[in-house]
């Protein structure tokens, strides 16, 4: 399953690249990348649930998501 998420406050390459690790490292996540011009952080998952543990990493970040959308 293929994720999406729109984020708020991602301003430099190093955002991004602190976003990928983070997500990178939560279970069942995998090719993830992060766009900090475009405020867009993808991924894939074999579990759907995966996402919201996933917006919640970002939040913790210090970083607003606006919107997930999967398929």
């Amino acid at each position: 399953m293929r994720h999406r998420i729109d984020v708020d406050g991602m301003t430099c390459t190093g955002c991004a690249a602190i976003v990928e690790r983070e997500v990178g490292d939560v279970g069942d996540v995998t090719h993830v990348a992060a766009d900090h011009e475009a405020g867009v952080v993808s991924f894939a998952t074999p579990h759907p649930t995966t996402g919201s543990y996933v917006e919640q990493v970002i939040d913790d970040l210090g970083y607003v998501v606006t919107a997930h959308t999967s398929d």
